[in-house]
């Protein structure tokens, strides 16, 4: 390719364009000039002979569309890539419509920029030369050709966003493999998907996940998957095509691979019918895997990393309850009940695992009280109270550190404000108080009036039960305390 090309970048953000010009000033021989806007690349256009345009969508004056519009009125022959954070396929459709070539979704790695330019640079010459051949008899064909590619560009455009937005959105393992599955479903003809797992030194592979198209299949075994069949594609390492079944199915058999090595399989089926894969379904199919592939792995190391720090973080939390025998197993209780009274008053999964860390950790604060203030079996001095009072914010403080558990540190930083505003540390008063921390503040307190303490004996639940359901208003949120009181009647308020 021609190294001697004028690259023109538009955008409105400096540092966009700060990027292109020292990377291709660093790593490539190009002319580059930047604009901030589609007027003042225009005049730019007027003024220098341009090989390719990168531009943003969204622009002040003149945005590019407009710019893009313009440009071929001046020279159809520039190509040019849209840059933009929100490929949906109605901006898909209006760009192509505009002349638009490629697209890069930010963000993007900037090692995609130089084979976009190989890319639509070939694209170019293919297109001068069509110009060339216009007067000739093929002209008609070769611009249908051009039209249906186009077509098939928007298409590709449409899949591959899908599969990048809905991976983006994944959280743990499982969650993965589940929407691997499904995705299979939605970008191919599959009648079903299913992802295998691997064990035993590869000698054997468990389906984790599964996708059934005909949902009165949804409860369908899938262990008609021939042993030979997912061996082979093990074996051969690569995407593959193939009969199953006595020839009355089509499969596709994508392996998974972290650092080169096997973990499992994507298999996709097409039973009895009327379509077939084709290469696209491949191509699609190797995308998602590639793809789902260094996220597990990334996910795997995130949720190690998470577990041993958790685990540490726990650790702490024992030696205090160690420090004080009265108080042992306090959070894991005080977490229970939380996540007890979460779920009846209807929170989402996402809600409930936050409680689950915040409560187990809610007391590690604690750690920095001496033990003549923390194990006083008598009543405690205002200068002592006020020792005690700071441990919520020094939780806060310890897992503000880690910078993993941001919704959890707050819920940690209140869980001892009061409903009526004489909590403490910060005074919040009603919904001031996150949501999570008015639950906490329920479990916390019910499993102190009902376990042994230096100070006192435990009470009995309805005794503990009655004390709260009396300060709903003042120290409890009335909302949350009638979810409590109603599964303790119903015995549901799980320890």
């Amino acid at each position: 390719m021609n190294e001697d090309l004028t690259i023109l970048v538009v955008d409105d953000e400096d540092y966009i364009r700060d990027i292109f010009k020292d990377y291709f000033e660093t790593a490539t021989e190009y002319t580059v000039f930047t604009a901030c806007d589609g007027l003042e690349a225009l005049d730019i256009i007027e003024k220098e002979e341009i090989d390719c345009c990168f531009t943003d969508l969204s622009m002040p004056r003149l945005d590019g569309l407009e710019l893009t519009r313009r440009i071929h009125l001046l020279d159809n022959t520039i190509p040019v890539v849209v840059m933009t954070g929100n490929p949906t396929m109605d901006n898909a459709i209006e760009t192509l419509k505009n002349g638009v070539v490629d697209f890069l979704t930010k963000p993007f790695q900037i090692d995609q920029i130089l084979p976009t330019i190989r890319r639509v640079m070939a694209e170019r010459s293919l297109f001068v030369e069509n110009i060339l051949l216009r007067k000739e008899a093929e002209q008609g064909r070769k611009l249908l050709k051009i039209n249906q590619e186009l077509q098939q560009k928007i298409k590709e455009i449409e899949s591959i966003n899908l599969i990048l937005q809905k991976l983006n959105q994944v959280t743990t393992s499982q969650d993965l493999f589940n929407t691997l599955v499904k995705l299979s479903g939605e970008i191919t003809v599959c009648d079903e998907a299913h992802f295998c797992f691997f064990t035993q030194q590869m000698q054997e592979h468990t389906i984790i996940a599964s996708f059934f198209k005909d949902d009165d299949n949804s409860t369908a075994s899938a262990g008609w998957l021939e042993k030979s069949i997912v061996k082979k594609v093990a074996d051969d390492g690569i995407p593959c095509l193939i009969k199953g079944h006595n020839g009355n199915n089509t499969i596709i058999g994508i392996p998974l691979k972290i650092r080169s090595e096997i973990f499992g399989i994507l298999f996709a089926i097409i039973k009895n019918g009327p379509y077939v894969f084709s290469e696209k379904d491949i191509y699609f199919l190797n995308f998602l895997a590639e793809k789902a592939s260094s996220i597990v792995e990334n996910l795997a190391l995130y949720e190690n990393i998470y577990s041993n720090l958790f685990a540490t973080l726990y650790a702490f939390v024992e030696a205090i309850e160690v420090r004080d025998p009265y108080t042992k197993q306090h959070s894991t209780m005080v977490s229970n009940y939380a996540m007890s009274i979460a779920k009846a008053y209807g929170c989402s999964q996402e809600e409930i695992d936050k409680l689950y860390v915040a409560g187990n950790l809610h007391d590690i604060g604690k750690i920095g009280i001496p033990d003549n203030i923390l194990l006083k079996p008598g009543r405690l001095t205002e200068e002592e109270y006020e020792v005690i009072k700071k441990h919520p914010l020094t939780g806060s403080n310890i897992i503000g550190h880690l910078g993993m558990w941001t919704d959890e540190q707050g819920i940690i930083r209140h869980h001892h404000e009061r409903y009526d505003g004489k909590g403490y540390p910060d005074g919040l008063k009603g919904k001031e108080i996150p949501f999570l921390s008015r639950v906490l503040s329920v479990a916390d307190v019910f499993d102190a009036l009902t376990t042994d303490r230096a100070y006192r004996q435990k009470m009995p639940d309805d005794v503990a039960v009655k004390i709260i359901k009396e300060s709903d208003g003042s120290q409890f949120d009335p909302e949350i305390v009638a979810v409590f009181v109603d599964l303790c009647k119903k015995g549901k308020l799980k320890p």
